[in-house]
């Protein structure tokens, strides 16, 4: 009988392993993109022990899509949320996401309200603290009407009026070098150039190159190419120096003509979602020079016909991508990239963890994803362990309405412990599916410091129920209660 409780003791053990952290939600009433993919960020600062967190939210059921910018505050010592303060009015658009940041004085700062538009900057009155409500906000510098632009028109460029070239989506700031705040974007619409603008004096003033980073459409129409576009995701080097930008491209196709929509790998009309290829370039931040990976200087801004030629990284050979990779730094430094591609059908997607190993660009595959619009996380801690957050789900997230249509799955962790060359499934991260039925949730995003670094046990998403009602509910996972800095850049 001893035998016997010391086999089955022996059993337990061998077949116990730990649960995975549960997640914990911190707002609702969220519309399509309350947390932002890759191209948007961060929603999120970690500061003096503190998360402060931002999302779109407080959609009325019945009401429409209207949603609000909001800030949080979460205490990892307590596990406790503060009380929601709203900071702004309401919108449809989901790009008027807000994100949020810290300057040198510990005074947070939230922008939201830009699609094509320069939005509302706010700066906290208080440093490290979103107040009680709206009046502990002051309105701060606004970014892109200060933007300038040579009155220059290209015999293969059309011209853009002055407002077209003064919004500002997409932003995603950084803390660089020299304490200075970087914020890049896209300046108008889809074939819109890239750039970025600098702030030595926390927000009160920017500046930035005379030309811009990339202006795919630059292609002209002697090439017929006039109207390509780019989404694009960025990461500062380790010591903040330099900027790294990865994007992908497609064809805006505003006239809707099917056969510039013909794919000819799957020898079919897609839909225009797909985007194709992965370039990579890199932006000096003290000399506004930009060269491609291997260093060879490009002219600015970067057309796509140079981006073919000098800064492609992967030829897809028409496998198409929702959004950009996410980035990491690998051992040395440079960019390794989680990116989402169509396979063998334009329905059938994986992940793949591409990184330079050898002088060549190498792509291993992770795992399936069910949708091109999957936006996951990517990270490596200093021993080298590499994580990747994917969202995923059986078959093709085909649906249609206006919270279902970029995605969305259950989530999964995936590591790999030899330079990627090799990954397994760690964890499902999915909230509790008994408390959350028939939830769907994308777009992972790491928990960083002022300056960028991740905090390890922490990351935010979010999920939604209907496919129209605007149910949305962001999660923050914390692994750990008293979560310690990585010195490892998300």
């Amino acid at each position: 009988m001893k035998t016997f409780h010391l086999l089955l003791g022996l059993l337990s053990v061998a077949l116990w392993t730990p649960a995975s952290p549960a997640p914990v939600p911190f707002g609702s009433g969220g519309q399509v993109k309350m947390l932002y993919d890759v191209r948007q960020r961060p929603q999120c600062v970690y500061l003096n022990g503190k998360v402060h967190l931002v999302f779109n939210a407080g959609a009325v059921a019945g009401a429409g899509t209207k949603t609000k910018p909001m800030a949080v505050t979460y205490d990892p010592k307590t596990r406790q949320f503060s009380e929601v303060v709203t900071l702004g009015p309401e919108s449809r658009d989901p790009h008027h996401c807000p994100i949020i940041w810290a300057d040198t004085e510990d005074r947070l700062h939230v922008l939201f309200g830009c699609h094509k538009t320069p939005g509302t900057h706010l700066v906290s009155r208080q440093p490290g603290s979103i107040g009680r409500s709206r009046d502990d906000w002051g309105l701060a510098a606004q970014i892109a009407p200060e933007l300038s632009y040579p009155a220059i028109v290209r015999d293969d460029e059309r011209a853009r009026t002055f407002s077209e070239r003064t919004g500002l989506s997409y932003p995603t700031v950084f803390r660089v070098s020299d304490g200075r705040q970087l914020i890049y974007f896209r300046t108008g619409s889809h074939s819109s150039s890239w750039t970025y603008r600098l702030s030595s004096d926390n927000g009160k003033t920017w500046s930035g190159p005379a030309n811009d980073v990339t202006d795919e459409d630059l292609g002209g129409t002697l090439s017929g190419r006039d109207e390509w576009a780019s989404y694009q995701s960025k990461l500062p080097s380790r010591d903040g120096r330099f900027l790294y930008v990865a994007f992908v491209a497609y064809d805006d196709n505003k006239a809707n003509d099917s056969k510039r929509f013909y794919n000819p790998r799957y020898r079919m009309v897609v839909k225009g979602e797909e985007k194709y290829n992965l370039y990579l370039v890199k932006i000096d931040l003290q000399t506004h020079k930009v060269t491609n990976f291997d260093g060879v200087p490009m002219k600015t801004p970067i057309d796509i016909n140079q981006a073919d030629e000098k800064c492609r990284i992967w030829d897809t050979e028409w496998r198409g991508a929702g959004v950009p990779p996410a980035i990491t730094l690998d051992r040395n430094g440079d960019p390794a990239l989680l990116h989402v591609l169509s396979e063998d059908t334009i329905k059938d997607h994986r992940y793949y963890y591409v990184r330079r190993s050898g002088g060549k660009w190498q792509q291993t595959p992770i795992t399936h994803s069910n949708h091109q619009w999957n936006s996951g996380l990517l990270t490596r801690e200093d021993n080298g362990l590499l994580h990747a957050y994917v969202v995923v789900g059986e078959g093709y997230f085909d649906r249609e309405g206006s919270m279902d249509r970029y995605g969305g799955g259950s989530i999964e962790e995936w590591v790999s412990s030899d330079d990627g060359n090799s990954w397994s499934k760690k964890w499902d991260l999915t909230p509790d599916r008994s408390q959350y039925p028939g939830f769907k949730y994308n777009n992972i995003q790491a928990v960083t410091q002022p300056d960028g670094n991740r905090v390890d046990g922490m990351l935010i998403f979010y999920g939604w129920k209907n496919a129209e009602a605007p149910d949305g509910v962001a999660f923050l996972l914390h692994e750990d209660a008293s979560p310690g800095p990585s010195r490892n850049a998300p």
